[in-house]
């Protein structure tokens, strides 16, 4: 499925300039990816399944007979928030340039739905919720150096926005929410961090707005999981918050390189303070307000 993310300059897309972003182009790309992908994915809307389907569940079911201690975390009110990750086009959408190599992910968990019942929930009981989103700005195409997977973002326009203070051809970009999360992440009381760069939350402001509230303890869900989802997992727990992760609340890339969703997942099962379903994660969010 590599094949279906879309590069526009084979030397990582440095050609963007401070004063201009190929939004006509991007968008285009952004269609390429979504159409190429729409011959063997099934496309992800609101009212699609809410759970990951009997076959993803069964191809990546727990072990029978773990060999490590099964920990767990409780929800505690005032102490305890949502934090979604990249709840955003580009990686949610058939849209989105990368749905050719995470659309069979995140179909198979039902991850759009999912991240909205978590969402549904948390207002409902009144938990504060936390947005880390991934913004790339025309100077973030200036950088000397790069890793495999920030090459490949830069190139294919990902997350692309014209500037910190612009937001021309924002609305519907692959950098905007899932149209379906607005009227949660738009209300007034979510709070929506400054942008993480590369995967983790250490150079946006989370962890500071989550001690501002005094949040030490966080469900955490989004995109993508081996990738920003695990790498706001481990900065979380190195920064002394206690984390449960919403197993499929999030998906990943499948390449040839290997399944970013079960890597990922076989590391929640090893450093997270819970590993929970969408169904469970809901039903503890609403006992907590009780």
């Amino acid at each position: 499925m590599t094949d279906h993310i879309h590069h526009h300059d084979s030397n990582c897309g440095c050609d963007v300039s401070p004063e201009h972003v190929d939004m006509a182009r991007r968008r285009l790309m952004a269609r390429a990816a979504g159409a190429a992908a729409a011959a063997s994915t099934v496309a992800v809307t609101g009212g699609s399944a809410l759970a990951a389907t009997d076959a993803a569940r069964a191809q990546y079911a727990d072990p029978e007979n773990p060999g490590l201690p099964q920990i767990d975390m409780d929800i505690d009110p005032g102490r305890t928030a949502l934090v979604i990750t990249d709840p955003q086009i580009d990686f949610l959408s058939e849209h989105g340039v990368t749905w050719g190599v995470v659309g069979e992910s995140v179909t198979e968990q039902g991850t759009v739905d999912n991240i909205e019942q978590l969402l549904i929930a948390a207002k409902a009981a009144g938990m504060p919720v936390f947005i880390s989103p991934h913004y790339y700005y025309p100077h973030d195409h200036k950088w000397d150096f790069e890793g495999t997977l920030e090459k490949t973002m830069h190139s294919i326009g990902m997350f692309d926005r014209l500037g910190p203070l612009n937001v021309d051809g924002f609305e519907g970009s692959g950098a905007d929410w899932m149209p379906q999360y607005k009227k949660y992440i738009e209300d007034g009381e979510t709070i929506v961090c400054s942008p993480h760069k590369i995967y983790s939350p250490a150079q946006n402001d989370l962890n500071l707005q989550l001690r501002k509230r005094g949040i030490d303890k966080v469900i955490l869900a989004g995109m993508s999981a081996n990738l920003c989802t695990q790498a706001h997992l481990y900065d979380l727990l190195e920064l002394g918050f206690e984390v449960a992760v919403v197993r499929d609340a999030t998906a990943g890339a499948k390449v040839p390189e290997g399944d970013g969703y079960l890597a990922a997942l076989i590391n929640f099962r090893m450093v997270a303070n819970g590993v929970w379903w969408t169904h469970d994660a809901v039903d503890r969010i609403g006992k907590s307000a009780s």
